[in-house]
Protein backbone atom coordinates (compact mmCIF):
# COMPACT_ATOMS: atom_id res chain seq x y z
CA UNK A 1 0.00 0.00 0.00
CA UNK A 2 1.37 3.37 -1.18
CA UNK A 3 2.21 5.78 1.57
CA UNK A 4 0.98 9.01 1.82
CA UNK A 5 3.01 12.66 2.41
CA UNK A 6 3.04 16.18 1.71
CA UNK A 7 4.34 19.55 2.53
CA UNK A 8 1.31 22.30 3.76
CA UNK A 9 2.25 25.85 3.31
CA UNK A 10 0.48 29.33 1.63
CA UNK A 11 1.28 29.68 -1.23
CA UNK A 12 2.80 26.35 -1.89
CA UNK A 13 3.09 25.54 -5.64
CA UNK A 14 6.63 26.45 -6.25
CA UNK A 15 7.69 24.12 -3.52
CA UNK A 16 10.27 21.50 -4.71
CA UNK A 17 9.58 19.20 -2.18
CA UNK A 18 7.84 17.18 -4.39
CA UNK A 19 10.29 16.30 -7.12
CA UNK A 20 12.89 16.13 -4.45
CA UNK A 21 11.29 13.43 -2.15
CA UNK A 22 10.16 11.53 -5.52
CA UNK A 23 13.52 11.38 -6.33
CA UNK A 24 14.45 9.75 -2.53
CA UNK A 25 11.57 7.50 -3.02
CA UNK A 26 12.85 6.36 -6.07
CA UNK A 27 16.34 5.95 -4.99
CA UNK A 28 15.54 3.91 -1.71
CA UNK A 29 12.60 1.35 -3.37
CA UNK A 30 10.13 3.42 -1.17
CA UNK A 31 6.26 2.98 -1.53
CA UNK A 32 5.14 7.02 -1.21
CA UNK A 33 3.50 9.34 -2.92
CA UNK A 34 4.22 13.14 -2.07
CA UNK A 35 1.92 15.77 -3.10
CA UNK A 36 1.77 19.81 -2.34
CA UNK A 37 -1.46 20.85 -0.45
CA UNK A 38 -2.06 24.79 -0.10
CA UNK A 39 -3.95 25.15 3.49
CA UNK A 40 -6.12 27.90 4.55
CA UNK A 41 -4.28 30.23 6.43
CA UNK A 42 -6.75 30.00 8.94
CA UNK A 43 -7.05 26.51 9.32
CA UNK A 44 -4.11 24.58 9.03
CA UNK A 45 -4.40 22.11 12.29
CA UNK A 46 -8.04 20.57 10.52
CA UNK A 47 -6.44 20.49 7.26
CA UNK A 48 -3.55 18.34 8.51
CA UNK A 49 -5.97 16.39 10.19
CA UNK A 50 -8.08 15.64 7.02
CA UNK A 51 -4.92 14.71 5.62
CA UNK A 52 -3.93 12.20 8.47
CA UNK A 53 -7.65 10.74 8.57
CA UNK A 54 -7.06 10.28 4.62
CA UNK A 55 -3.85 8.06 5.14
CA UNK A 56 -1.86 10.81 5.23
CA UNK A 57 1.61 9.61 7.62
CA UNK A 58 3.21 12.67 7.64
CA UNK A 59 4.04 16.10 6.03
CA UNK A 60 6.40 18.57 5.30
CA UNK A 61 5.88 22.59 6.69
CA UNK A 62 6.83 25.63 5.57
CA UNK A 63 5.45 29.26 5.74
CA UNK A 64 3.54 30.00 7.23
CA UNK A 65 2.49 27.45 9.40
CA UNK A 66 5.87 26.20 11.17
CA UNK A 67 4.68 27.53 14.51
CA UNK A 68 0.76 25.90 13.89
CA UNK A 69 2.34 22.80 13.46
CA UNK A 70 4.40 23.01 16.64
CA UNK A 71 1.42 23.80 18.43
CA UNK A 72 -0.85 20.83 17.23
CA UNK A 73 1.90 18.42 17.76
CA UNK A 74 1.20 15.52 21.01
CA UNK A 75 4.65 15.13 21.32
CA UNK A 76 8.19 17.07 20.03
CA UNK A 77 11.65 16.27 19.32
CA UNK A 78 14.10 18.70 21.75
CA UNK A 79 15.52 20.54 18.43
CA UNK A 80 11.75 21.28 17.77
CA UNK A 81 11.18 22.27 20.90
CA UNK A 82 13.71 24.69 21.60
CA UNK A 83 13.35 25.78 18.03
CA UNK A 84 9.77 26.50 18.90
CA UNK A 85 8.93 25.57 15.41
CA UNK A 86 8.27 22.19 13.35
CA UNK A 87 8.88 21.58 9.84
CA UNK A 88 8.18 17.93 9.61
CA UNK A 89 5.11 15.69 10.97
CA UNK A 90 5.10 12.17 11.67
CA UNK A 91 1.49 10.30 12.62
CA UNK A 92 2.50 7.43 14.57
CA UNK A 93 0.74 3.87 14.29
CA UNK A 94 -0.59 5.12 18.14
CA UNK A 95 -2.51 8.12 15.96
CA UNK A 96 -0.28 10.44 17.90
CA UNK A 97 1.17 13.40 15.93
CA UNK A 98 5.09 13.65 16.90
CA UNK A 99 6.50 17.02 15.36
CA UNK A 100 10.34 17.85 14.31
CA UNK A 101 12.29 20.25 12.98
CA UNK A 102 15.34 19.62 10.13
CA UNK A 103 16.54 22.90 8.84
CA UNK A 104 19.25 23.63 11.28
CA UNK A 105 20.50 19.70 10.52
CA UNK A 106 20.10 20.59 6.75
CA UNK A 107 22.03 24.05 6.97
CA UNK A 108 25.01 22.59 8.81
CA UNK A 109 25.60 19.59 6.46
CA UNK A 110 25.01 21.73 3.43
CA UNK A 111 27.79 23.88 4.64
CA UNK A 112 30.24 20.37 5.37
CA UNK A 113 29.57 19.94 1.93
CA UNK A 114 30.88 23.42 0.85
CA UNK A 115 33.73 22.96 2.86
CA UNK A 116 32.84 24.98 5.56
CA UNK A 117 34.23 24.16 8.96
CA UNK A 118 31.87 25.63 11.72
CA UNK A 119 34.35 24.67 14.85
CA UNK A 120 36.42 27.28 16.10
CA UNK A 121 34.63 29.93 13.27
CA UNK A 122 33.83 33.35 13.81
CA UNK A 123 29.98 33.54 12.28
CA UNK A 124 27.51 36.20 11.50
CA UNK A 125 23.67 35.44 11.27
CA UNK A 126 21.59 37.81 10.35
CA UNK A 127 18.49 37.90 10.72
CA UNK A 128 16.26 37.08 14.16
CA UNK A 129 13.34 35.60 12.92
CA UNK A 130 12.08 31.93 12.47
CA UNK A 131 14.44 30.69 10.02
CA UNK A 132 17.18 31.79 12.31
CA UNK A 133 15.53 30.59 15.43
CA UNK A 134 15.37 27.05 13.88
CA UNK A 135 18.91 26.64 12.85
CA UNK A 136 20.59 27.82 15.69
CA UNK A 137 20.86 24.96 18.05
CA UNK A 138 22.78 22.23 15.46
CA UNK A 139 25.36 25.69 14.43
CA UNK A 140 26.02 25.98 18.41
CA UNK A 141 26.60 22.52 18.34
CA UNK A 142 29.08 22.24 16.08
CA UNK A 143 31.52 25.01 18.23
CA UNK A 144 32.21 28.34 16.35
CA UNK A 145 34.17 30.55 18.67
CA UNK A 146 31.15 33.18 18.35
CA UNK A 147 28.17 33.85 16.72
CA UNK A 148 26.95 36.92 16.48
CA UNK A 149 22.81 37.66 16.17
CA UNK A 150 22.07 40.68 14.02
CA UNK A 151 19.00 41.97 13.05
CA UNK A 152 17.19 45.71 12.52
CA UNK A 153 16.15 45.15 15.60
CA UNK A 154 18.55 44.96 18.30
CA UNK A 155 16.34 43.74 21.09
CA UNK A 156 14.75 40.93 18.99
CA UNK A 157 18.58 39.37 18.34
CA UNK A 158 19.43 39.93 22.23
CA UNK A 159 16.77 38.09 22.82
CA UNK A 160 16.89 35.72 20.48
CA UNK A 161 20.78 34.90 21.65
CA UNK A 162 19.43 34.72 25.18
CA UNK A 163 17.55 32.07 24.42
CA UNK A 164 20.84 29.41 23.12
CA UNK A 165 23.23 31.24 25.52
CA UNK A 166 23.44 27.83 27.28
CA UNK A 167 24.97 26.03 24.05
CA UNK A 168 27.78 28.60 23.33
CA UNK A 169 29.39 31.83 22.78
CA UNK A 170 26.17 33.86 21.15
CA UNK A 171 24.90 36.93 21.17
CA UNK A 172 22.88 39.77 19.64
CA UNK A 173 22.49 43.15 18.41
CA UNK A 174 21.72 45.47 15.82
CA UNK A 175 23.52 45.71 12.43
CA UNK A 176 24.96 48.86 13.83
CA UNK A 177 26.95 46.42 15.90
CA UNK A 178 28.63 44.56 13.34
CA UNK A 179 32.21 44.26 13.32
CA UNK A 180 34.23 41.79 11.00
CA UNK A 181 35.49 40.17 10.04
CA UNK A 182 33.65 36.51 10.18
CA UNK A 183 34.59 33.18 8.54
CA UNK A 184 31.41 32.55 8.33
CA UNK A 185 28.24 35.23 7.24
CA UNK A 186 24.48 33.70 6.92
CA UNK A 187 22.03 35.90 5.91
CA UNK A 188 18.07 34.60 7.65
CA UNK A 189 16.60 37.66 6.67
CA UNK A 190 14.10 37.72 3.73
CA UNK A 191 15.54 41.16 2.22
CA UNK A 192 16.79 38.63 -0.52
CA UNK A 193 13.09 38.08 -1.89
CA UNK A 194 13.32 41.72 -2.14
CA UNK A 195 15.98 42.11 -4.11
CA UNK A 196 17.68 44.29 -1.13
CA UNK A 197 21.15 44.08 1.21
CA UNK A 198 21.07 44.42 5.22
CA UNK A 199 23.05 47.31 6.09
CA UNK A 200 26.78 45.68 6.50
CA UNK A 201 30.20 47.00 6.69
CA UNK A 202 32.93 46.64 4.10
CA UNK A 203 35.15 44.51 6.28
CA UNK A 204 32.82 42.03 7.25
CA UNK A 205 34.69 38.84 5.30
CA UNK A 206 38.07 37.39 7.09
CA UNK A 207 40.44 35.84 4.34
CA UNK A 208 38.62 33.15 3.11
CA UNK A 209 35.50 34.03 4.12
CA UNK A 210 32.16 31.96 3.42
CA UNK A 211 28.76 33.93 2.95
CA UNK A 212 25.78 31.87 2.83
CA UNK A 213 22.01 32.84 1.92
CA UNK A 214 19.18 30.49 3.02
CA UNK A 215 17.30 31.98 -0.16
CA UNK A 216 18.21 30.15 -3.50
CA UNK A 217 16.83 31.14 -7.25
CA UNK A 218 18.36 30.41 -10.67
CA UNK A 219 20.69 33.62 -10.04
CA UNK A 220 22.60 34.58 -6.89
CA UNK A 221 20.79 36.78 -4.55
CA UNK A 222 21.94 40.46 -4.17
CA UNK A 223 23.57 39.30 -0.93
CA UNK A 224 25.59 36.89 -2.58
CA UNK A 225 26.77 38.88 -5.46
CA UNK A 226 27.65 41.83 -2.97
CA UNK A 227 29.52 38.73 -0.80
CA UNK A 228 31.30 37.94 -4.14
CA UNK A 229 32.39 40.99 -5.05
CA UNK A 230 33.77 41.50 -1.42
CA UNK A 231 36.13 38.49 -2.03
CA UNK A 232 33.87 35.90 -0.02
CA UNK A 233 33.14 32.48 -1.37
CA UNK A 234 29.67 32.31 -2.17
CA UNK A 235 26.54 29.94 -2.18
CA UNK A 236 22.42 30.01 -1.82
CA UNK A 237 20.46 27.83 0.16
CA UNK A 238 19.62 24.90 -2.29
CA UNK A 239 21.48 22.37 -0.98
CA UNK A 240 20.03 23.16 2.87
CA UNK A 241 16.37 22.53 1.43
CA UNK A 242 17.66 19.14 0.07
CA UNK A 243 19.76 18.01 3.59
CA UNK A 244 16.55 18.93 5.52
CA UNK A 245 14.28 16.78 3.45
CA UNK A 246 16.86 13.76 3.59
CA UNK A 247 16.95 14.66 7.40
CA UNK A 248 12.63 14.64 7.54
CA UNK A 249 12.77 11.57 4.88
CA UNK A 250 14.95 9.45 7.36
CA UNK A 251 12.25 10.26 9.90
CA UNK A 252 9.42 8.94 7.78
CA UNK A 253 10.93 5.84 6.41
CA UNK A 254 14.35 4.81 8.03
CA UNK A 255 16.43 5.49 5.29
CA UNK A 256 19.13 8.24 4.15
CA UNK A 257 18.93 8.90 0.74
CA UNK A 258 22.01 10.01 -1.13
CA UNK A 259 21.21 13.91 -1.60
CA UNK A 260 24.10 14.63 -4.24
CA UNK A 261 22.74 13.56 -7.14
CA UNK A 262 19.08 15.22 -5.95
CA UNK A 263 21.04 18.33 -5.83
CA UNK A 264 22.42 18.67 -9.13
CA UNK A 265 18.99 17.69 -10.55
CA UNK A 266 17.06 20.49 -8.72
CA UNK A 267 19.85 22.92 -9.79
CA UNK A 268 19.38 22.14 -13.31
CA UNK A 269 15.50 23.08 -13.13
CA UNK A 270 16.10 26.26 -11.63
Amino acid sequence: MTDRYCVFGNPVAHSKSPMIHAAFAEQTGEDIDYTAIEAPLDDFANTWRAFAAQGGRGANVTVPFKEEAFRLCDELSPRARRAGAVNTLVLGDDGRTRGDTTDGVGLVRDLAHHGVRLGGARVLVLGAGGAVRGVLEPLLVAGPSSVLVANRTAAKAEALAADFRDLGEIRGGGFDAVEGPFDLVINGTSASLAGELPPLPDDLFAEDAFAYDMMYGAEPTVFLRWATESGAMAVDGLGMLVEQAAESFLLWRGKSPATGPVRETLRRSL
